[in-house]
């Protein structure tokens, strides 16, 4: 390695440094900082974030870019200039007192929209949610983009997916999930919820959600499992990747599956190479290919008859004593029951596509000016009426349910819809590979678990996301598959 190299690794070391502090105070602040605390470390967080802003746009990291491109024989170093210079090209269109302003705004809107969704107050929140969306729109005309200027937001979160990619793939998959759901709804066979419901202490819930982490392979060495409004994974590093869960004591379903769903998230930031430690390429390669692994996990592993079969007693070993005489057959298909519900954290295996499509359509309505955050409660109402067939009765269960505006994530959400797609097609590939059902049925997630590593986490951001779905697949994204795995299991479960 040259001194240039060691030198440039030195720059990556101190902007890890800021990233770092940043992600921790960000844990911080959804798990466990007292009120009173948020508008001072939201300063904190502008201050560090413009820290790094000026690390990342610097002569200093200009000059390594333009040294080591194209000149270095190392892959890793290769492949992190090349990030770098994305990065940088991107960053610099931002002024750095707009970007400073933006963070603490991102910061204050979190703490805001907790208390609005608690009140199921949209309007107290709208104020804030009106700036978040206009900085984006500001951002998306800084970066630039070719047709559409919602896609300059989508390659934040998924790039190489566009507009015309979604209005693609989304409307055909909402025209066979809504068929598959008339079918469904049409049925005379029926699971029973009711066997679910009964008091489940939190406790006994964080200690199943505690045994089923440790079974899928989590390192609880490098990671912990904590307690939040809106479940997340963070990695503050390859050592400190962390989980939240949400916990409901008249519905275990929410803290056990959000727990596995967060587990994949987690499962995928453990296992990048060690060799990537330290770089940008430490990470995952998009929110879509993120959103595969816990999705994989929760539904194509935590949902299914194989798993049951097999941890249904360890399951019962905490769970309260309504639950001791439930049929194994019964509580399988009343964990899958499909049913419309209002949270998309919460829907079944079939609707929860369609709860994307609604925040997509809305999202890139906003960007694009055609409609107003005003109008977002009543549109959202609307829509979930049209997609899903119920109507919210309140904001805290319509349009204020997820966090991610107020962070002002938008273009992240089409990535879970992504994910899902992802998620079926790598399912279809590995059945050809190993008998997953048998594999699942002996309790040993090893072989999974090491399956995806190889294929997916391993590569970090060495890989673009597209380009790891045809690698692994041998094809280009096809969500034929989701809609297959969908229609075989839903029509065993209501005998359609």
């Amino acid at each position: 390695m040259t001194q240039v190299e060691k030198d440039f690794q030195d720059l990556l070391k101190e902007q890890n440094a800021y990233k770092e502090t940043i992600m921790l105070t960000h844990w911080d602040m959804r798990t466990k900082i007292p009120k009173k605390g948020v508008e001072q470390r939201s300063e904190v967080v502008g201050f560090l974030s413009e820290k790094l802003h000026q690390l990342e746009t610097s002569k200093k990291m200009k000059y390594f870019i333009d040294v080591l491109k194209d000149h270095s024989d190392d892959e890793v170093i290769q492949k992190t200039v090349e990030t770098c210079e994305e990065n940088y090209e991107r960053s610099r269109k931002i002024p750095i007192d707009e970007y400073k302003e933006y963070v603490m705004l991102q910061s204050k809107s979190e703490s805001i929209w907790q208390e609005a969704r608690e009140k199921a107050d949209f309007a107290s929140f709208q104020p804030y949610l009106e700036k978040l969306v206009d900085y984006n729109k500001k951002f998306a005309n800084y970066w630039g983009y070719e047709e559409h200027i919602y896609d300059a937001l989508l390659d934040n979160y998924e790039p190489g997916v566009t507009v015309k990619t979604l209005d693609n793939v989304f409307p055909e998959l909402r025209k066979s999930l809504t068929e598959l759901l008339n079918k469904i709804t049409a049925s005379s066979v029926t699971p029973d919820p009711s066997i679910l419901q009964g008091h489940f202490p939190k406790s006994d819930q964080e200690a199943i959600s505690l045994a089923v982490l440790e079974k899928m392979g989590y390192d609880f060495s490098s990671g912990r499992l904590d307690e939040t409004i809106h479940p997340f994974a963070i990695a503050l590093n390859q050592n400190d990747v962390r989980v939240t869960t949400r916990y409901d004591e008249s519905d275990f379903r929410t803290a056990v599956f959000g727990t596995i769903h967060e587990g994949g998230h987690a499962l995928y930031e453990q296992n990048i190479s060690k060799n990537l430690a330290g770089t940008p390429l430490s990470d995952g390669t998009s929110m879509g290919i993120h959103e595969s692994q816990s999705l994989f996990w929760e539904n194509f592993v935590g949902r299914t008859e194989s798993f049951w079969n097999s941890h249904y007693d360890l399951f019962k070993s905490y769970a309260p004593k309504s639950f001791q005489a439930v049929p194994l057959d019964k509580f399988y298909r009343a964990v899958n029951e499909v049913k419309p519900s209002f949270i998309r954290i919460e829907a079944d295996e079939l609707t929860y596509p369609l709860h994307i499509m609604i925040r997509y359509e809305l999202e890139k309505a906003l960007i694009n000016g055609d409609i107003k955050v005003a109008d977002l409660p009543g549109l959202w109402n609307e829509k979930m009426q049209e997609y899903v067939g119920i109507t919210p009765t309140n904001d805290r269960e319509g349009v204020l349910q997820d966090i991610h505006w107020s962070g002002g994530d938008f273009g992240y959400f089409p990535s879970y819809a992504l994910g899902y797609m992802y998620a079926a097609q790598f399912n279809h590939t590995l059945r050809k590979k190993m008998d997953i059902d048998k594999q699942i049925a002996s309790g040993d997630f090893t072989p999974i678990k090491e399956w995806l590593t190889k294929n997916i986490h391993q590569y970090g951001k060495m890989k673009k996301p597209l380009e790891i779905v045809k690698d692994v697949t041998d094809e280009n994204l096809n969500p034929n598959y989701l809609v297959n795995y969908l229609t075989e299991k839903y029509s065993g479960i209501y005998k359609l």
